[in-house]
């Protein structure tokens, strides 16, 4: 499954997805929570965007690849063919 995340609010996030066409989820991190864990900001990062990384988790719920850098449109692309 592909899925991304975004620090924005459920209705922010909904419009972005909308006017893009994702044909993927978008999930809130409002906290950056998870943001912060994969590598996305900061620890105790509060404001500003967050950094374009790419995770590939395992269905054993592990990390198997992780990108310091990705390109929204690229990426998608990129992770199937890993799997």
């Amino acid at each position: 499954m592909i899925l991304g995340v975004s620090f924005d609010t459920a209705a922010e996030n909904k419009a972005f997805a909308e006017k893009f066409h994702f044909n993927f989820p978008l999930l809130c991190d409002t906290t950056r929570a998870m943001g912060q864990a994969y590598g996305a900001a900061d620890p105790g990062q509060t404001d500003g965007f967050a950094r374009r990384v790419g995770v590939v988790i395992g269905p054993d719920a592990r990390i198997r690849h992780w990108f310091a850098k990705v390109d929204a449109k690229s990426f998608p692309d990129a992770a199937l063919t890993l799997l």
